[in-house]
C-alpha cells in the first residue's frame, strides 16, 4: 500500500520553504509521543538526507557517540574513527558535509534529547556546530526532532545560551482532527461511520500511531476490547510510557493530569500547586506550559476574568479514558466495552468526552457558525452566586464575538437527534438567566446546541437559536 501523508498542510508548507530557501535553516520538530513527527520528516525528504542519526533511548554518552559514528561511516561509505567527544564528532560531521555533492545538505537528528546525556557536552557542541559553521553557509538544512517536550522547550526552543533565537523555524506536530482521522482510516480501507470515528477519537484522540492499531477485520467495539481490556492489549500500558518519554520528572506531570481528570471544569495554578509540595513555583509553570504544548491540557479564562485567573483543563482523550476506565483496574472483563455499551457509566463518559472533543474543534464550530473570520474570545463560566430557588449553572464553551453576540454552547452526544425535554429546557433557561444576571452582559446570548445529529423539533426546541452537528466538526 502506498504511503501518504494525511493532512499536515501547514507543516509541509514549512518544510517546503525550508528546503527551497537560499540560506541555511535550523528547524525544530516537536510534539507528543506517537504523533507522527519522524514519519512527517522522513516522508517529506524521502532519500534526500545527507546525514541522518537517531539517538539511543537510555544510551550512555559512549553508546551515543558510537551510534553517531556508525551513521557517519554509513553516509561516508567508509570507516571513520570514533570521536571521543561531541565536539570532535560534529567536526567529523562538518567534514562529511563538505564532501557531499548535494545542493541542499539535509541533516536530520532524530530523538535529539536522547543524545544529550549527563555531562556529555552535547549542547555546547551543537551550538558550536551551528553558530560557527552551519549558519555561515547557505546550503545546510538542520532538522532536529524529539518527543521529550520538556527538553525541547527548555534546551532548544527556549534556550537562553548559545542557541538563543538560533532556530529559523519550528514545527509543532499536533494530533489529527476528526477530518484527518477520517482520511487516515480511508487510506487504510477501514470502514467507519462518522459517529464511530467520533467514538474512536474520544478514546484514542487523533494520534496516528494509536489509530494504526485499529484492525479492519474487527468492529470498533471489538478493537477497543482487544486493545484496552484484554490481557496484553497494546494500549493497556501506553500511559506508563507516554509521560516518561515526554517529560523529565514525569511523575509530577502525571500527578497534575490525575488531579485535572477529577475536575471537569479545570483547576487554577494555585489549586494545582500542592503537586509540587513546596517546591519553586516556576516548576509548575513549566509543567503546565509543556502539558499545553503537547495538547494534553488547555488553558482558558472564565468569562470576564483576568489573565491571572486562568484555569487549566484536561482535554486529551486518551488520558481521560485511561483515568476513567484503565487506571483503577476495576474493569477486568476482557469484553467490558462491548458488554457495557448501554450502561449509564459509559453514557456519562461519552457526554463529558464529547464536550472535550468539541473544545478541541472550536475552530470547526466557529466555521459552522459563520464566525471563523470574526475576532472572538473563547471561555467558560461557572455560577458563583448561591440564591434560594436557583440551581448551580456551568457553561463549558462560550464564544464571545465583537459584533454584540455570545454563543452559549451546550454539547450533547446522542445516537440520534437530541430531544429536548421539559427538564432540559428548564436547565438551559437557568443557565442563560444565571449567566446574564451574574455577568451583567449586554450582549445578545444565542443558545447554540452542538450535537451529533441535530435537535429534534418539538414543543421545547424553540429555545435553541443555533445548531452545530457532527458533520460540521469534520
Amino acid at each position: 500500500m502506498k504511503t501518504v501523508i494525511i493532512g499536515r498542510e501547514q507543516e509541509l508548507s514549512i518544510l517546503k520553504k525550508t528546503y527551497s530557501s537560499s540560506r541555511s535553516e535550523f528547524v525544530a520538530v516537536y510534539g507528543r509521543r506517537r504523533v507522527g513527527k519522524t514519519f512527517l520528516v522522513r516522508e517529506f525528504f524521502k532519500n534526500r538526507f545527507s546525514f541522518h542519526c537517531t539517538g539511543l533511548a537510555e544510551g550512555k554518552t559512549k553508546a551515543q557517540l558510537k551510534n553517531f559514528n556508525i551513521a557517519l561511516s554509513k553516509y561516508a561509505q567508509e570507516s571513520i574513527p570514533q570521536a571521543d567527544n561531541w565536539l570532535d564528532a560534529f567536526e567529523q560531521l562538518i567534514g562529511l558535509m563538505e564532501s557531499r555533492p548535494e545542493r541542499r545538505k539535509v541533516i536530520f537528528l532524530d530523538e535529539l534529547p536522547w543524545m544529550d546525556t549527563a555531562r556529555s557536552g552535547f549542547i555546547a557542541a551543537l551550538e558550536h556546530f551551528w553558530n560557527d559553521w552551519a549558519s555561515a553557509r547557505k546550503d545546510i538544512v538542520l532538522i532536529v526532532c524529539g518527543s521529550a517536550t520538556s527538553w525541547m522547550m527548555d534546551k532548544l526552543i527556549g534556550n537562553k545560551g548559545g542557541l538563543h533565537n538560533r532556530l529559523t523555524n519550528r514545527i509543532w506536530v499536533k494530533p489529527f482532527t476528526l477530518s484527518e482521522c477520517e482520511s487516515y482510516f480511508k487510506s487504510r480501507r477501514i470502514k467507519m461511520s462518522r459517529y464511530q470515528i467520533t467514538e474512536c477519537y474520544m478514546i484514542m484522540g487523533g494520534i496516528p500511531y494509536y489509530l494504526d492499531y485499529i484492525d479492519r477485520e474487527y468492529s470498533l467495539n471489538e478493537n477497543i476490547d482487544r486493545l484496552f481490556f484484554q490481557e496484553g492489549g497494546q494500549m493497556r500500558d501506553e500511559f506508563d510510557n507516554l509521560y516518561s518519554a515526554l517529560f523529565k520528572n514525569s511523575q509530577q506531570y502525571e500527578k497534575v493530569v490525575e488531579l485535572l481528570s477529577k475536575k471537569g471544569m479545570g483547576l487554577s495554578r494555585e489549586e494545582l500547586s500542592s503537586v509540587k509540595k513546596g517546591k519553586s513555583g516556576s516548576g509548575m509553570t513549566t509543567i503546565l506550559k509543556n502539558l499545553e504544548k503537547c495538547g494534553f491540557i488547555r488553558s482558558y479564562l472564565s468569562f470576564g476574568r483576568k489573565t491571572r485567573d486562568k484555569l487549566y483543563q484536561l482535554t486529551d482523550p486518551y488520558t481521560l479514558f485511561y483515568f476513567h476506565f484503565i487506571r483503577s483496574g476495576r474493569y477486568n472483563d476482557q469484553h467490558f466495552w462491548t458488554n457495557a455499551l448501554l450502561s449509564g457509566e459509559l453514557n456519562a463518559w461519552r457526554g463529558y468526552s464529547f464536550e472535550m472533543l468539541c473544545l478541541c474543534h472550536e475552530q470547526q464550530i466557529k466555521q459552522a457558525l459563520g464566525i471563523s473570520g470574526v475576532m472572538t474570545n473563547v471561555s467558560a463560566w461557572r455560577s458563583k452566586v448561591i440564591e434560594p430557588g436557583r440551581r448551580g449553572a456551568q457553561i463549558d464553551l462560550l464564544i464571545d464575538h465583537k459584533d454584540g453576540y455570545i454563543n452559549l454552547c451546550e454539547m450533547k452526544f446522542s445516537k440520534k437527534e437530541y430531544s429536548i425535554d421539559r427538564k432540559d429546557k428548564e436547565d438551559l433557561e437557568n443557565k442563560i438567566e444565571a449567566f446574564q444576571s451574574e455577568t451583567k452582559t449586554r450582549q445578545t446570548v444565542l443558545l447554540t446546541m452542538v450535537t451529533t445529529f441535530g435537535v429534534k423539533a418539538n414543543s421545547y426546541s424553540d429555545i435553541v437559536q443555533k445548531t452545530v452537528v457532527l458533520d460540521d466538526l469534520f
